[in-house]
């Protein structure tokens, strides 16, 4: 029953929006200053005209204007046109006129100059009630194509993140460190953060900030006494909602390429700040030898999937900025943040 008034209440809406407007033009069509009453004849010219402009309203314009059949129109309107002009000049006159207007039959270009103002303003909010009507359904669209999209993005991140993670526990396990356990646990709640969490939107600011915490203790143990990790935020980060899965991968590059890298002492330092008008800045900077590192390191799968999910999710309110120097990579993110509530 629900599905069916949902349906339906398209079609409801605008029977409401025409009656009211037929309803509307009728009065400024019959009421005059000098006679303020309705008479009978108004009423029958009236509803001539407002069945023009249904048959134009109604089948015209989805089946030949929509349609792009432009010349079946434009015949169909003349046909419905003349139809009323010799509705009016033929029935309606000799009916309510007989001695007077009914003897003798006006030109057709006269009378249309007559019909045309009405049947114009009724086809008229028609035809714009559809236009409004096909850009919500092209909205819609937009955003179920959107919706697609990411997920088809998410779905590339998951794998991605969980097959770098694998590696580092079978490296682990194959050792036989006694930290394989405390790896299991962080990656579990990594896991079940992007299996339960990470479907909406949005998430809270503060568990995507575990999650790089979770993240970032695995790949300390990798690193094990060669580097020197920092990671900072901000105290205020309950208050916001992000995107998630837009920072790790900037984390997880910055892991993966000093690792890569023959550098002595890896140093990477993750800070994150929230100015007052609520954006976030993200900074990821990581050590690396440009010589001995993977090439084309701003064009990984997982950066360009991070672009694209920016521009989706964040279109006017990003601004994404990676640099390198030879021996440093920075990458330097900005976003406006969704607030959960009013910052104290």
């Amino acid at each position: 029953m629900k599905a069916y008034l949902e349906k339906i209440a398209p079609f409801f809406k605008e029977f409401i929006f025409q009656t009211i407007l037929t309803f509307l033009v009728f009065i400024f069509y019959a009421i005059d200053r000098k006679n303020p009453q309705i008479e009978a004849y108004e009423i029958a010219f009236f509803l001539s005209l407002a069945t023009s402009a249904f048959l134009i309203n109604y089948i015209l314009l989805p089946c030949f204007f929509y349609a792009k059949k432009y010349f079946h129109f434009v015949v169909g309107l003349g046909i419905v046109i003349l139809a009323a002009v010799l509705m009016e000049e033929l029935v309606l006159e000799k009916i309510y006129f007989p001695d007077t207007r009914g003897h003798r039959f006006s030109s057709i270009f006269y009378t249309s100059i007559g019909i045309l103002p009405v049947v114009t303003i009724l086809v008229g909010f028609k035809f714009c009630w559809d236009l409004i009507e096909q850009q919500q359904q092209l909205e819609h669209l937009k955003a179920i194509v959107q919706e697609s999209e990411l997920q088809y993005l998410n779905s590339q991140i998951n794998p991605h993140f969980l097959f770098n993670n694998l590696n580092n526990l079978y490296a682990h396990a194959i050792e036989e460190s006694p930290q394989t356990p405390e790896i299991i646990l962080d990656l579990s709640a990594t896991l079940r953060y992007m299996l339960y969490d990470c479907k909406a939107t949005s998430v809270p600011l503060k568990k995507e900030i575990e999650h790089l915490e979770n993240f970032i203790r695995i790949s300390k143990l990798q690193i094990e006494d060669r580097g020197h990790i920092q990671f900072h935020y901000p105290d205020l980060a309950q208050y916001y909602e992000i995107a998630p899965l837009i920072l790790i991968v900037f984390v997880e590059n910055a892991f993966k390429h000093s690792t890569a890298s023959q550098v002595a002492q890896i140093t990477i330092n993750v800070q994150l700040e929230i100015t007052a008008s609520g954006y976030l800045e993200f900074t990821c900077t990581n050590s690396f030898d440009k010589q001995s590192n993977t090439k084309n390191l701003s064009h990984g799968i997982g950066l360009a999937n991070v672009r694209k999910r920016l521009q989706l999710l964040y279109p006017q309110s990003h601004q994404l900025d990676i640099q390198e120097n030879g021996q440093m990579y920075q990458v330097f993110l900005s976003l406006q943040l969704k607030s959960k509530r009013p910052v104290p």
